[in-house]
């Protein structure tokens, strides 16, 4: 059996399809979603079951790593240890399509963590849909980006993954092709900030960026 579609505005996405979609994801299933930098499955943190289920669904190993997305910055403060200059630069750059390398904090459970460094991988979201189901659901949410493996590249139609993978997800948010551009990502936890890699976002207006 398929997943369900649902098709919502690309900017101004529909309150009762967004709510419909939190629910899925309260029950504890997957979805696939748009961000602001690709399509990702997505669960709520916590739910070991739909962890592993997007793990089946992407091949990764155990030493992968997932990305919380979160709210805003008083929610990343609950999973990641910011420091002054950490949090002015966030604040800057966010929302907006970065992913930043942070100290977890003990609240993080320890799966997510990268074991040797105890850091973990977040983003604030810009895309409106995601906007719009943090206005309902309380909390983080798991996700990683939906990679086409034949191609090595992340899917961009959602109908080409509601074909691919639907009957392996509960529901793919439709909310247009997004692109196939990644998030930037950038370690925070020296003494500088470190690019790790180069993507959508743009960061010109970061200071000392090795």
């Amino acid at each position: 059996m398929n997943s369900t579609v649902i098709a919502v505005h690309a900017s101004h996405p529909q309150q009762r399809l967004v709510a419909r979609t939190v629910e899925i994801l309260e029950r504890g299933g997957v979805i696939v979603c748009p961000t602001d930098a690709c399509y990702s499955l997505v669960c709520t943190v916590g739910n070991k079951l739909a962890e592993n289920r997007i793990r089946e669904i992407r091949h990764l190993t155990r030493d992968h790593y997932f990305t919380l997305l979160c709210r805003d910055m008083s929610d990343l403060a609950i999973y990641a240890k910011v420091s002054n200059a950490a949090f002015r630069l966030i604040r800057m750059l966010t929302p907006g399509p970065y992913t930043f390398i942070l100290s977890a904090t003990r609240e993080t459970p320890r799966r997510l963590q990268d074991p040797r460094r105890r850091t973990i991988g977040i983003r604030i979201s810009s895309h409106p849909y995601l906007q719009a189901l943090f206005e309902t659901h309380d909390g983080g949410l798991l996700s990683s980006t939906l990679m086409n493996d034949a191609i090595d590249l992340p899917y961009s139609d959602p109908a080409e993954i509601a074909d691919a993978l639907g009957h392996t997800l509960d529901a793919v948010v439709d909310a247009g092709s997004i692109g196939i551009e990644m998030t930037t990502i950038i370690d925070l936890t020296g003494s500088a900030p470190s690019m790790i890699r180069a993507g959508k976002g743009d960061v010109s207006r970061v200071p000392d960026l090795r």
